[in-house]
């Protein structure tokens, strides 16, 4: 809503309104507890190439499949644009309370315990885990499944995901032992972004030829009606998937000040040129092969081999870097817990406990991700479960927390209205995203070869 960030830096340490229950005073000093990594030196030019970078890896660029087959044309053009302005309207919103009463907050979890207090700050923890873990599950399997397709250029008889998986799990341990901290990728943007023009620019080419090329497209939503219905909401999720990560106050503590304003640019960034781009694939892979879409888009390129060869290397290795955004907090959280705060997290010690938690992380979900390669079903339930609170219903329960006695009726009424429909969609999508976890292990078996 229009001026709910007005004054924006200056105006973000208001004093906030909350009852004394709510968070004692030893409640709010564990909230403010340090970080094993780099907050406040990053500018917002890097985390804006950052959002956009991340989020236009080959995992997002890839939903063709989830978000637009199962609601159509119609439905599927409409719903990427509301759920896409709503999500810039959430995040815009949750950047205003990144510092309240002169303290900066710089994890979502530390904030909701503040404002709401201890049950909340664990609640928080466990949805923003969640996203995490499911979601670097995803990248897993996309580069699992994108060596297995440069493989199958090269060989009748390709080697299996799980050992693609299990190449890709070492590769991302590599990557989050040299590159510890997100502020640490600023050196490898550069690179991320490169590729992943260069992979989109010849995706689109071969796009586009053959959309040309198929005179029949089929752009039938099947199923029963039940199946549609549910199919739709699942749909939704994957849009929410696309737009929002759930951890912005980590990316915004990353920023120096004024951290509010410059979070908002960087978030103009993602929802300018990001969004478009990544919108405009998943379009365009629509059109071009209509309801038979894969859910690996990649995998339905007609050829030449050097381009498919290409975009699946450049899958690969740019979502190698891109994953490290999203799987970050979950890093921090561990070196906080066990590295020597008071050494520096590239000295000698710090880099062998470093090596060793990455070890464990990425060698337990990369287990995980081959004993359940069903990539399309977790992206639902990633969105449905976990996102719908963090992105939509937690920023506003924080406005009407700390600016409800202040703010006018129109103000309030919008948030609770916000926060009862989110409630409802988070409720549905969930059950359309277990629905179709059940069904497909009915088909699917553990470590399946697909």
């Amino acid at each position: 809503m229009a001026g709910e960030g007005d004054g924006a830096e200056n105006k973000s340490t208001f004093s906030v309104e909350i009852e004394k229950g709510a968070a004692g005073a030893k409640v709010h000093e564990e909230f403010f507890s340090a970080s094993a990594h780099t907050v406040g030196r990053d500018s917002w030019i890097q985390v804006g190439i950052l959002l956009v970078s991340s989020f236009n890896c080959g995992y997002i660029l890839t939903f063709s499949n989830l978000m637009l087959v199962p609601l159509g044309w119609a439905w599927g053009l409409v719903c990427l644009s509301v759920i896409g302005i709503f999500t810039f309207y959430a995040n815009w919103l949750l950047a205003e309370f990144h510092v309240i009463d002169g303290q900066r907050f710089i994890r979502y979890r530390d904030l909701m315990g503040f404002v709401f207090g201890t049950k909340m700050y664990y609640l928080t923890w466990v949805l923003q885990f969640l996203t995490l873990l499911l979601g670097n599950m995803g990248f897993i399997l996309l580069g699992g499944r994108a060596l297995k397709e440069i493989n199958s250029e090269f060989s009748d008889s390709p080697i299996s995901l799980q050992w693609c998986v299990a190449i890709t799990g070492v590769l991302l341990f590599v990557f989050g032992v040299a590159v510890p901290t997100m502020s640490a990728m600023r050196h490898w943007l550069g690179a991320s972004t490169i590729m992943a023009a260069l992979y989109i620019a010849v995706l689109l080419e071969i796009l586009v030829r053959d959309g040309r090329a198929s005179k029949a497209k089929d752009y039938t939503i099947v199923g029963s009606k039940v199946d549609k219905v549910f199919n739709a909401f699942g749909a939704i999720s994957a849009i929410l998937v696309c737009n929002s990560s759930g951890l912005l106050p980590e990316i915004q503590s990353t920023l120096r000040s004024p951290v509010v304003k410059n979070m908002r640019k960087a978030l103009y960034s993602q929802y300018s040129i990001g969004l478009t781009v990544y919108y405009g694939v998943s379009i365009v892979g629509y059109w071009a092969y209509g309801s038979s879409v894969s859910e690996y888009l990649p995998k339905e390129l007609s050829g030449p081999k050097w381009a498919k060869v290409l975009i699946n290397a450049t899958v690969f290795l740019q979502s190698t870097i891109s994953q490290q955004m999203f799987v970050a907090p979950i890093h921090e959280a561990l070196d906080t817990h066990f590295l020597k705060l008071e050494e520096s997290i590239y000295s000698k010690e710090n880099r062998k406990r470093v090596t060793l938690l990455r070890a464990l992380f990425f060698g337990a979900n990369s287990l995980i991700a081959a004993m359940f390669p069903f990539m399309g079903d977790f992206v639902n339930l990633l969105g449905s479960f976990t996102l719908f609170p963090l992105t939509f219903i937690f920023p506003s329960m924080i406005f009407i927390k700390i600016r409800g006695k202040k703010a006018r009726r129109i103000k309030m009424v919008w948030h609770w209205s916000i926060i009862f429909v989110s409630s409802l969609l988070a409720v549905i999508t969930t059950t359309a995203a277990m629905r179709l976890i059940v069904n497909n292990a009915r088909v699917y078996h553990f470590f399946a070869n697909t």
